[in-house]
């Protein structure tokens, strides 16, 4: 049985959220590495939902078109991004004696927006419309959560990023108020609930 990176079985692991069913991939590799080859529609269902963690990892601080935290992490390198990732994996295993794949779905699904604002232009004035976000795009906007606010907790303070991200995903998880990501999600589900 192949296991993700010959530690983490994907077998057994369980995804509750039925819209999320079918965009989260979960493939075992040994090695999880797409080589930018995964490209046309729905192209990041096909990448292993590890490996698009570790891609976001590479640029951390990209807000708003602006790159507010710039690290010596930020090199792009593969072998960095993923390094941070097992680490933080271990330390999930070692505080939840759980699979930390498992942990990281969980956390997903927990942290995902079902709605956010888009602004719409009618007879020349602008107004924020709540819509629905597309299963996919609920995944990618998590995890770019995800590594924000561990780079927040982590950059110019003495925690590490692998703890950072570590405690990050295990709040996200238990769906904690002090997860940066959930409440991010809490936020643009209440700024939806106001542009109805």
């Amino acid at each position: 049985m192949v296991k993700i990176f010959d530690l983490y079985e994907t077998e057994n692991l369980v995804v509750n959220d039925p819209g999320l069913k079918r965009v989260i991939n979960l493939k075992p590799k040994l090695v999880l590495k797409s080589h930018g080859r995964a490209r046309g529609k729905f192209a990041q269902t096909k990448i292993n939902l590890v490996e698009r963690l570790a891609n976001l990892i590479a640029v951390p601080g990209h807000r708003n078109k602006k790159h507010i935290v710039m690290t010596s992490l930020a090199s792009g390198k593969y072998s960095t991004n993923m390094k941070v990732v097992l680490k933080a994996f271990r330390i999930i295993e070692d505080k939840t004696k759980e699979n930390p794949v498992q942990v990281l779905v969980k956390a997903v699904e927990t942290a995902s927006p079902r709605e956010e604002v888009t602004t719409i232009e009618y007879g020349g004035a602008k107004y924020p419309q709540a819509v629905d976000c597309s299963p996919s795009r609920r995944i990618a906007i998590t995890l770019r959560l995800i590594v924000h606010g561990a780079y927040d907790k982590a950059f110019g303070k003495k925690t590490k990023i692998e703890e950072a991200l570590a405690n990050e995903i295990i709040l996200a998880a238990q769906g904690s108020g002090d997860s940066a990501a959930v409440k991010k999600k809490e936020e643009l589900e209440k700024s939806a609930n106001s542009a109805r």
